[in-house]
């Protein structure tokens, strides 16, 4: 189960913070953060960058106000990092792709 959790802001939109496997297939964890209307919103928005199995149960590690600040800040709303404590985040669209298996 993917730990992570949201934040309800005091317009209504939600801010989600969620930790899953690397799409890169490096055995890495990635920390998500999206903003969007509403918690599932938010997951579809993951969901289509190909992150299928996307769910978030439960609230055990909601973002903190330094992350909210930073995924508020940014045109996309959707933000990336390793769980090195001292990388940057990172735009959506600079997330690694998963391997492309040579067609036999």
């Amino acid at each position: 189960m993917p730990n992570g959790g949201f934040c309800r802001l005091p317009g209504g939109s939600v801010v989600v913070a969620i930790g899953l496997p690397s799409p890169a297939g490096d055995g890495a964890t990635v920390r998500f953060l999206v903003h969007a209307a509403n918690r599932a919103r938010a997951l579809t928005r993951l969901r289509n960058l190909g992150l299928r199995a996307v769910y978030l149960r439960g609230n055990t590690e909601p973002p903190t106000p330094d992350e909210i600040t930073a995924v508020l800040h940014h045109p996309d709303g959707m933000l990336w990092r390793g769980t090195a404590a001292q990388e940057l985040w990172h735009p959506i669209r600079s997330l690694p792709k998963a391997p492309v298996a040579p067609a036999a």
